[in-house]
């Protein structure tokens, strides 16, 4: 299947990725920034983003930042902040009408590309700093986002499993941060900050829509004045293989009315192995769809979860497994989870679950490079992992896996953690 192409250029300091499709009535530019994950500057890191959104040289407040935006047809801005593996990424993503379907003739995609390269050059400042009242406000706003994780049960335990599962690696971080390192970050502190980013950040800028890369590349070439001595560099971390040789339990009490059962295994095969994709239908027989033997046996069966999936990290090569379950149901739920490991390794899946998957992968992801934003997700896996696979293999390289290489993966993976948060004794 011929699928989009990317076209890649190296710029001055930073990495352009032309999609041209006809598909979209609209152009989406997305922005990312891509440095270790470090416990030092993880809560810093996480803050710039919020900061720098929250007013610029020209536009010095949220409310002239978004008035501008409205003055583009009403383009889109979001910004986010993730880890892939043991990265921290920023992402800023811009949304906007494409010129051509309109009868004003405004240079929207270059207005665009200007004010993100505005957003993200040109802050608005106090004293050769960040404004400390912007940087309050946000300091204060990630914090409400931090504590959202503590309130939700499902997030908090798979943040507690990967925490206790990674102890000793960057991939324990939040990459939102840590709430006891927000009041340490000043103004001055943060700036100094993203000038470092500036000058050692990974960055990589997509456009998708129905462009012309020449005249795209002009454009970004004049609108991202980066730091003149930035070089062109891939930022390595090395993927920490960990042997498992116990399995750690951990149990954990708050008030709560249903049990989180959270398992996390060592796979041993990340985005740049030969069986990648052959892990990819693994998890999809194992526990990533509704047909997967999680679902049928844990929850359907045996009744004993409200919920039960596993999903897997691509580039730290680690399986969550989550789960619901009553609170005296945990041995059992254990026990049947750790069954349909065995039946993996085996190779106990049948010719109709094995094709079923296959179809539902590659279904699921033609859904997500049919938005602009999924595509980019998609794209971007090869940046964070340094290798390039072509969108075509997605989708060819799944139908030429075959049961033996599942089942040989199957025996790569292994059980390392169990977290459970069961309610208070007595509740």
């Amino acid at each position: 299947m011929n699928l989009m192409k990317e076209e890649s250029v190296q710029l001055d300091g930073f990495t352009l990725h032309g999609i041209e499709t006809l598909k979209y009535k609209t152009n989406t530019i997305v922005l990312k920034m891509k440095a270790p994950l470090q416990e030092d500057t993880v809560t810093t890191r996480a803050l710039l983003p919020y900061v720098l959104q929250s007013g610029t040289e020209k536009f010095p407040s949220t409310l002239k930042l978004r008035t501008k935006l409205d003055e583009l047809y009403g383009a889109s801005l979001n910004i986010d902040v993730a880890k892939k593996g043991e990265y921290q990424i920023i992402t800023i993503r811009m949304d906007i009408a494409n010129e051509k379907y309109l009868t004003d003739q405004t240079p929207l995609l270059k207005n665009g590309l200007e004010l993100i390269a505005e957003i993200l050059l040109s802050p608005v400042m106090e004293n050769g700093v960040f404004l400390g009242s912007i940087v309050e406000k946000e300091k204060r706003a990630l914090k409400s986002r931090i504590q959202a994780v503590y309130d939700d049960k499902m997030r908090y335990a798979n943040m507690r499993l990967i925490q206790e599962m990674c102890e000793e690696e960057p991939y324990r971080l939040n990459a939102h941060g840590n709430i006891n390192d927000l009041d340490k970050i000043s103004a001055q502190v943060l700036y100094d900050y993203y000038q470092n980013a500036l000058q050692n950040d990974e960055i990589d800028l997509y456009i998708v829509g129905d462009i012309n890369l020449n005249s795209v590349k002009e454009a970004a070439e004049k609108a991202f004045r980066l730091p003149a001595n930035r070089e062109k560099r891939f930022v390595k971390t090395n993927v920490a293989h960990k042997k498992v040789s116990d399995v750690k339990e951990i149990i954990e009490e708050q008030d709560i009315k249903q049990g989180k059962l959270h398992i996390g295994c060592r796979t041993n095969v990340t985005y740049h192995d030969d069986d990648y994709f052959a892990l990819q239908l693994y998890n999809g027989i194992f526990g990533g769809f509704s047909h997967s033997k999680l679902f049928i046996n844990v929850r359907e069966k045996e009744s004993l979860a409200y919920y039960a999936a596993s999903r897997f990290e691509s580039h730290k090569g680690l399986l969550m497994i989550m789960s619901g379950i009553e609170f005296a149901n945990y041995q059992k739920a254990v026990n049947i989870i750790k069954e349909q490991m065995e039946e993996m390794k085996k190779g106990n899946f049948t010719d109709d679950e094995f094709s079923q998957t296959k179809a539902v992968l590659k279904n699921q992801i033609l859904e997500t490079i049919d938005t602009p934003n999924g595509l980019i997700e998609v794209l971007y896996h090869n940046v964070v992992a340094g290798f390039s696979r072509p969108l075509d293999d997605w989708l060819t390289k799944i139908d030429e896996v075959t049961k033996d290489e599942v089942e040989a993966v199957a025996k790569k993976v292994n059980l390392d953690t169990i977290y459970f948060l069961r309610g208070l004794e007595g509740a």
